[in-house]
């Protein structure tokens, strides 16, 4: 999306950091049993991996993020959820596309993540892009975290592997806005999810 950009907003940092090292060893669930595409870190109940690694963990450090455990999500998991289609009408060709993934709420839920409206959830993607939106806001535009674009999984380099989206022509504050001002919550190349207890 054209406005897409690198958020360097302090507060906004401040606000997705969770503390960096823990004292301890904690003991985590088994580790995902295939590639994680998708770390989740903050106020969430689960987790099966431990702090941040700079050496190994380059993209998550590059983007300023930092936590002591967090949950890694595979493929597998995903697919294992309901899926969600939906239809919008796409910023980058002007077009209808089916994309299908399970609703994030659920994904969340998987986590233990707080169910409060105001709980704060920052999205970063592959490219740097960052935003903060909370959960009610999730709810509400049901965004999903598309696995598949018209029958097909999304390729890395393209707007894939994942992406937090919704179907903005079925949501009446959005549908009324110009097309490339609808998708500004929805990151594509959706990597990392921080969660914040308000």
């Amino acid at each position: 999306m054209n406005k897409r950009q690198f958020l360097t907003s302090a507060a906004l940092l401040s606000a997705a950091a969770a503390p960096a090292f823990g004292s301890k060893p904690k003991r985590h669930e088994a580790c995902a049993a295939s590639p994680v595409v998708l770390t989740i870190t903050g106020a969430i109940k689960r987790h099966n991996r431990g702090a941040l690694d700079p050496a190994f963990d380059q993209l998550l450090a590059k983007h300023q993020v930092k936590f002591s455990e967090a949950y890694g999500v595979d493929f597998p998991m995903l697919a294992g959820m309901p899926a969600v289609t939906i239809k919008p009408t796409t910023e980058y060709d002007s077009r209808q596309h089916t994309l299908s993934g399970p609703l994030l709420t659920d994904v969340l839920e998987h986590v233990g993540a707080p169910t409060a409206g105001s709980t704060q959830i920052v999205m970063h993607a592959v490219d740097g892009y960052a935003i903060m939106t909370t959960l009610d806001k999730v709810r509400a535009y049901r965004f999903i975290v598309a696995t598949q674009m018209d029958g097909k999984p999304m390729p890395l380099g393209g707007v894939g592997p994942l992406w937090a989206t919704y179907d903005a022509d079925n949501i009446p504050e959005l549908s009324n806005k110009p097309l490339k001002d609808r998708f500004e919550l929805s990151p594509w190349g959706l990597y990392h999810l921080q969660v914040t207890e308000a």
